[in-house]
């Protein structure tokens, strides 16, 4: 199968220190990738080089197997695609004028604004927040109304930046079932970005973990999780494997009785 995306030797610096040292990468059709690793690790610096948003080199940038021209194709290869930051970043105005923004800004037809619009509010449980103020709302809804933003827009491969860093523990467990069963139905492919493992499994089809810059391993959360290559990859996974051996040592507790006879 060709690649949606393919890069090598991507290297991103800041000043003369090189944050990103990437030899190979590459994003499948459909595809949800993780991407994880500690605080400082070059996550978001790849993302946001490989989504054409910061300046960057590669070796080779492959979209379907075609080589792009960059920077000559950069703006058109963006329209193909859509970023969630951590923040949620709206704008004044209803949710529903936050949403239809991508929409217009790629000259999708005024008449369909609307209807696309209200499909990804549905799709993401909050319709009923269509014609409330982006500034009226709490965190969790506000993230959601980022990503139907992003995926209104029909994007062939979706960046998602840390976007669950900010919720709280239910919202954030909510988000991902519902990323799941939209992005399996619509094929979109993903890359996301996290620094917690357990985030991982109910998305991910594969996990790359980095750690200063480089990729350090990737495979699926399984192997990633039962198998890490180095310290730092078996460090990141094992407070998911501490929480996996808690839960399994605790006494099992009989059901109370019922009162009803």
């Amino acid at each position: 199968m060709t690649a949606l995306l393919e890069v090598t030797d991507v290297k991103v610096k800041r000043g003369n220190r090189v944050v990103v040292d990437v030899p190979h990468l590459a994003i499948q059709p459909g595809e949800v990738l993780a991407v994880i690793g500690p605080n400082g690790s070059g996550k978001s610096s790849l993302v946001h080089a490989l989504a054409l948003l910061i300046p960057a080199s590669f070796g080779s940038y492959l979209w379907e197997g075609r080589q792009v021209s960059l920077p000559q194709e950069a703006l058109a290869l963006r329209r193909k695609m859509a970023v969630v930051f951590q923040e949620s970043l709206l704008l004044t105005g209803t949710v529903l004028q936050n949403v239809t923004l991508g929409l217009r800004l790629r000259g999708v037809p005024a008449s369909r604004h609307r209807a696309v619009a209200m499909e990804m509010l549905e799709q993401l449980r909050i319709s009923h927040l269509a014609n409330r103020s982006a500034r009226q709302l709490s965190g969790g809804e506000a993230q959601r109304v980022s990503i139907a933003r992003a995926l209104a827009t029909s994007p062939r491969l979706l960046y998602l930046d840390e976007p669950m860093a900010s919720l709280d523990v239910l919202a954030r467990s909510r988000l991902l079932a519902d990323l799941r069963r939209i992005l399996t139905a619509s094929g979109t492919a993903t890359l996301f970005v996290t620094h917690d493992f357990t985030e991982i499994p109910p998305l991910a089809d594969r996990v790359a973990v980095l750690g200063e810059g480089k990729l350090l391993q990737i495979g699926t959360p399984a192997e990633v999780f039962n198998q890490p290559a180095t310290p730092l990859v078996r460090d990141l996974v094992q407070v998911a494997h501490d929480l996996v051996r808690t839960l399994d040592s605790r006494p099992r507790q009989e059901a109370p009785e019922s009162g009803w006879n």
